[in-house]
Formats: structure tokens, C-alpha cells, sequence
């Protein structure tokens, strides 16, 4: 079982999930600079539900386009 295991193999890992998370924040950056109010503020302070639900929505799908581009 641990002659298949590689040391490399871990740091590949820890490579690509930090790289995936940095590429992620760097887009909600992004996006929140683009939007012509704080996204933050919205959600938290003024408990603005659907735009929870939107950003959410779009955080799901770059996600899975960072993975699938990191992949």
C-alpha cells in the first residue's frame, strides 16, 4: 500500500489547492470590485438574501472552473 505512496504527490496537492484558492479569491475580488455596491455589506448588513444566493451560485461555478482549470 505505501510503495504507491509519493511524498510528491501531497505537495501537488497542497500546490494546486492553494493556487485554486488564491485564483478564486483574485475573482471574488474582482467581481466585487465590478458591482457598483459592497457585496459584503449587502449580505451581512442588509441580509440581502438573493444576492446571497446569486454569489453563491456564481462562487460554485468558478469554482469548478478553477478546479477543472487546475485539474
Amino acid at each position: 500500500m505505501l510503495e504507491n505512496f509519493h511524498p510528491g504527490f501531497v505537495l501537488n496537492a497542497l500546490v494546486y489547492a492553494v493556487l485554486g484558492i488564491v485564483i478564486f479569491i483574485v475573482s471574488f475580488a474582482i467581481i466585487d470590485k465590478l458591482t457598483p455596491y459592497a457585496l459584503w455589506k449587502e449580505i451581512v448588513e442588509e441580509k440581502n438574501t438573493a444576492l446571497a444566493i446569486l454569489i453563491g451560485a456564481m462562487s460554485i461555478g468558478m469554482c469548478i472552473i478553477i478546479a477543472s482549470a487546475v485539474h
